[in-house]
This record gives structure tokens, sequence and C-alpha cells, in this order.
């Protein structure tokens, strides 16, 4: 970082250097003659414009590896309780009881709390339970099928962990802020004085378009926590799959947990 600062600061006085001591030499012009802040202003548009959107394409990158793994993660679930039909009946049900709490404490603990980029605890209960029980079908044909939903629900609770947070640095989220700031403030130095209706509605509209994507870039990267956040959709349908399983052969009283995903006091 220090190699580039030094780097630009050299270029900077290179170039008042050669404004100063080589113009005379190779333009004719006279010296009050050159560009104007205007003419400068066009390459100041389009770096910010460049900048917006790869930061966007970096956000929305994230958006879409946290939604994959949501919808991973539910599928993975699910595949828990569907091989568990195929294991002992007193483990069949400990897996499928299991498989609910987990599914409730990631849409109502984890969930809200990836809004601030954060974990819980509570699902990792259950899935510690899940694979206590698995030793006890240990050597059986189911086995293999537990372990390797169990290992797949495993990483893809960790992928939608890492993508609850935010992608993009505060400083990176703040110098696009201030280029907003300085290429605006740039525009509006040279629009005329007077009849200039049409170039302040051309600049507002400008302004609103910078600013809509810096702010759709910051709500894109808190996927769990923005406007336009990620549902727990796919985890509630297979919660609600497992739980119409489980009650088929047990009583609500027969699951360990509460609705929140809670273990229950003894």
């Amino acid at each position: 970082m220090i190699l580039i600062i030094v780097v630009a600061v050299l270029a900077l006085l290179a170039g008042l250097a050669a404004n100063r001591y080589l113009r005379p030499r190779l333009v004719s012009e006279d010296d009050d003659a050159g560009m104007c802040v205007k003419d400068l202003v066009g390459p100041l548009l389009t770096l910010t414009v460049l900048l917006l959107a790869f930061v966007l394409v970096t956000a929305n990158g994230s958006y879409g590896k946290a939604e994959v793994a949501a919808r991973g993660e539910a599928r993975a679930v699910d595949q828990l309780v569907e091989s568990a039909e195929y294991a002992p009946e007193a483990q069949r049900a400990k897996i499928q009881a299991d498989a609910v709490c987990y599914a409730r404490a990631v849409r109502q603990r984890e969930w809200p709390a990836m809004a601030d980029g954060k974990g819980s605890r509570a699902p990792s209960v259950w899935s510690t339970d899940l694979r206590r029980v698995f030793r006890e079908v240990e050597g059986k044909p189911v086995f293999g099928m537990l372990v390797g939903a169990d290992t797949k629900r495993s990483d893809e609770r960790e992928e939608r962990l890492t993508q609850a947070t935010a992608s993009i640095p505060g400083a990176i989220l703040w110098f696009l802020l201030a280029t907003l700031v300085i290429t605006v403030m740039a525009l509006g130095t040279c629009i005329p004085r007077r009849n200039n209706r049409g170039q302040i509605i051309t600049l507002t509209v400008i302004t609103a378009l910078l600013t809509a994507t810096l702010c759709i870039i910051r709500d894109v990267d808190r996927p769990f926590g923005g406007i336009i956040d990620i549902e727990p959709t796919a985890i509630t349908d297979v919660e609600r799959q497992a739980t119409r399983d489980f009650l088929a052969h047990h009583t609500p009283a027969d699951l360990p947990c509460d609705n929140q995903g809670d273990r229950r006091n003894a």
C-alpha cells in the first residue's frame, strides 16, 4: 500500500513539473489555455460509475452464495429426515426430532442473529445430538447416508454464516461515499449559474442514481438483514415436513424442544 501511495505522489509531482517545465517547449498555446474543470469531470464520473459497478457485482455475488447455501442446508436437513426412515425405530425418532429442533433453531434463533452478521449456538445443540445418535447406528448401511447428509448440512451452514458477514469492508463504502460526494460537487460546479433548470434536473437524477446504487450495495451486502433480505423459506418448509413425519407416530410433547428451537426444561 505504501508503494502505491508513493508512486501516485511521485506521478502527481512529475505531472506538475512537466506542466511547469516541459509544457512551454511542447505546446505553443498560451499559458492560460488548457483543460478546464468540466473537462476533468467526465473521467471522474466514469471512475465513480465503474467503482460502484464493480463493488455491486461483488456484493451481489455474496448475496447469491448466501441464498444457495441456505437452500443447500435445507435440502441436507430434508435428506437427513428421509435417510432416517432406513434407521431402526428408536434412532429414527431421535433423528427426526433433532432435525425438527435444528430447523426451528435456525429459523427462530440464528436467522435474526444473522441480521447483525452473527450466528447462534442453538442449532449446534441439535447437530451435536444428531452425531451422538449416528454413533448408535455405526456399522449399519444407513450410517453412511446419515453422515453424508450431515456433512453437507454442516458445510452449507458454515457457508451461510460466512456470507452473513459483510463482504465489503467499511473503508471501501466510505471511500465510495466520498467519491460520490466529490463527483456531485464537481458536476454542480460546472453547470451554468443561469438558465440551468435542465442541468439541475439532470444533476439531481444523476445524484439519485448514484445514491440508489450505493444504497443497493449496502443492502445486498447484508443478505440477511437488509431490505432485500433472504427469508428462511426453505428451512421453514423442511421444518414443516419433518414435523409432519415425526407427528405421524408421536405427539408434540415428545419433541425435545419448544417452538423456538430451545431444549425443553426437564
